[in-house]
């Protein structure tokens, strides 16, 4: 009997057991060939960051070259140097350096990058280079010269030793334990920390400004106390007897704020944060849980819209509306003489669960907003202006709006909204030059609307 079975069982586990067998090999070579595959992109970027951090410095020494009134050479070399500085910061980004420090390096690209577009897109006939940019192109080409240096030998000791990149993801991924030591992770912690000592340079304010951190501006105002703030969020909350905590942030700094905690006599949470000065609302919070969607965009805005005026926050108007499965959010501008003041910009969230209002962020609204703005009269004609759309594209509206172009620099625009290719667009012609100062996209559910 055993025999039987034995002589039935044995083939079955047999053919399992090659079977499994057969399987892990096939998983073996899988695993081989991914990795394979990684490996081989790593690599690719690496020699193409290296490449084209050569390509930058030459690019710098040519611009640095020729003559100070050869403008259009100056053009040329920036924008080639922007095109290298794009393309570096792509390989970076494809390179398993997540969990390395290299930022100094990648923040330092991103400078160079902005400035030689920004720089480039200018009539340097009109506004030649000035002596201070002149200055940050020897020290950035000196600084080039020297990261492809250390790069140089990172590049030396992978061809060398045949150094691989999942050694160095191994390297980089062992927290806790002692760091094991590895060319290619210590050959980009010291390029790291040699650009992290480099003097900082005087940078346009357009360059700088995308570089600073996003805090309240110190604010003009009377200095408010906690219990200044306690009255402020409980009238903003507008709940009874509710328990309030009060905390001070950034003590003894001009960018003092302060968090309001907000519990009510159900439990539910409402955190809120003013500034120091003049007690005025930077956000705002509702931790409720939110429900299953019931309400429509026109439901959730009306809501949100007449909150705002409840609120004090007069003047603002929808421009845009996304909706995220049972959240909606709704960015408000404000309209001012006519015009949509784009910087001075609020953002609102709303449950639509019932179309309520649960958070609000107003940082931008304030670091932008005057009370004294004044628009001047266009050189240029509404329809001179309509002129310059590419004839296929269909306006729907116009309006005025004040955007910061790409110099960080406001400026009055006629806001064409129209389709073309069948996709909504908003395309900004400058009331003084003609120019197209910016085009973007509107989101497919707000087509048809003036948003």
């Amino acid at each position: 009997m055993y025999k039987r079975i034995s002589s039935v069982l044995f083939p079955i586990v047999s053919v399992l057991l090659i079977g499994s067998l057969i399987w892990g090999y096939q998983q073996y070579q899988q695993r081989n060939t991914v990795a394979m595959k990684s490996e081989n992109q790593y690599q690719r970027s690496f020699h193409d960051l290296s490449y084209h951090m050569d390509r930058i410095h030459s690019e710098l020494g040519n611009t640095l070259a020729v003559s100070s009134a050869s403008d259009g050479m100056h053009k040329k070399g920036l924008m080639n140097v922007w095109m290298l500085t794009s393309q570096a910061q792509g390989e970076i980004n494809q390179l398993p350096l997540s969990m390395l420090p290299f930022n100094e390096t990648e923040e330092l690209l991103s400078r160079i990058s902005k400035f030689a577009y920004q720089t480039s897109l200018r009539d340097l006939h009109e506004k030649p280079l000035t002596d201070q940019e002149k200055a940050n192109l020897k020290t950035l080409y000196k600084n080039a010269a020297e990261i492809n240096k250390d790069l140089d030998k990172v590049q030396l000791s992978v061809l060398s030793d045949h150094l691989k990149w999942g050694d160095a993801e191994v390297a980089m991924t062992s927290q806790g334990k002692k760091q094991k030591q590895n060319a290619i992770v210590d050959g980009f912690r010291a390029v790291d920390e040699k650009v992290g000592k480099y003097p900082p340079l005087e940078w346009s304010p357009s360059v700088s400004s995308l570089y600073e951190k996003r805090t309240i501006r110190k604010l003009d105002g009377v200095p408010v106390t906690s219990e200044d703030i306690k009255r402020k969020a409980q009238k903003f909350a507008d709940l009874n007897n509710p328990n309030i905590q009060v905390i001070e942030n950034g003590k003894g700094t001009d960018y003092r704020s302060y968090t309001a905690i907000v519990t009510a006599q159900d439990g539910h949470k409402i955190s809120m944060d003013f500034t120091a000065s003049g007690g005025l609302l930077i956000s705002y919070n509702d931790e409720r849980e939110v429900g299953a969607k019931q309400v429509d965009r026109d439901t959730a805005i009306s809501k949100a819209d007449r909150f705002l005026e409840k609120k004090g926050y007069r003047e603002m108007k929808a421009v845009a509306y996304n909706a995220y499965d049972n959240l909606g959010n709704i960015t408000y501008v404000r309209e001012h003489d006519d015009v949509l003041v784009y910087p001075e910009k609020i953002t609102v969230r709303v449950g639509l669960d019932n179309g309520e209002v649960i958070g609000i962020q107003a940082s931008e609204f304030l670091n932008e907003h005057k009370d004294d703005r004044e628009f001047a009269e266009p050189k240029i004609k509404l329809k001179d202006a309509r002129a310059k759309l590419n004839p296929d594209f269909e306006v729907a509206f116009t309006r005025k709006a004040l955007i910061k172009n790409e110099f960080s620099e406001e400026v009055l625009c006629y806001q064409f909204g129209g389709k073309i290719n069948n996709t909504m667009y908003r395309i900004y012609i400058n009331t003084d030059t003609g120019v197209e100062e910016a085009v973007e996209e509107i989101p497919a559910p707000t087509e048809g609307s003036k948003m």
